[in-house]
């Protein structure tokens, strides 16, 4: 593993091949996975999980109790909260802060808020600067505020025309090429 010398990575769970740049801090209790990339500036919180091969772009903030799969793309300045009604005076406790997960292949575009309690499926597509407010469909392109479907997007990451063929020669339903 790499950690740039001005990165702050408190973790002892980093695994194999993953590289850490400047600036970026990883708190204790993070958990990340083989080979990632998380950029400048990036913060990890206690109690995020990151899969194996996640790239995650400057400035994105991931706060406790989101967890990231396998193969996930989280462009720059996405920002995932944990705590729908935030008060400095009346604190809610961990146990309410509701977990994110965004499943395999997903990927996140530049400047997205997650809302805290989704779930994002595999390989769907999150439009830059979109705010996700709930559950997100597998291969789901999904853009604008409040979030809305599109259209559906390949595991190549091609949108996908009627009849959901995709030009790689996936279709979506199937798993395998024609």
């Amino acid at each position: 593993m790499f950690i740039h010398p001005a990165a702050l990575c408190e973790s002892d769970s980093i695994g194999a091949g993953t590289r850490i740049w400047a600036f970026a801090h990883v708190m204790r209790g993070a958990t990340v996975g083989r080979d990632c990339n998380i950029c400048d500036h990036a913060f990890v919180e206690s109690g995020v999980v990151l899969g194996d091969r996640v790239t995650v772009k400057n400035g994105v903030l991931l706060f406790d109790k989101v967890t990231i799969e396998d193969d996930v793309f989280l462009g720059p300045h996405a920002v995932f909260t944990n705590d729908l009604r935030p008060r400095i005076e009346v604190r809610t406790p961990r146990e309410e802060w509701l977990p994110t997960l965004v499943k395999k292949g997903a990927s996140i575009g530049a400047n997205a808020t997650i809302l805290c309690g989704t779930t994002i499926g595999e390989y769907a597509l999150i439009g830059a600067g979109s705010v996700v407010t709930r559950d997100v469909p597998a291969h789901a392109l999904m853009a604008g505020n409040p979030a809305r479907r599109m259209g559906w997007v390949c595991v190549c990451g091609e949108t996908l025309p009627a009849g959901l063929a995709c030009v790689c020669g996936r279709r979506l339903g199937s798993g395998r090429r024609r």
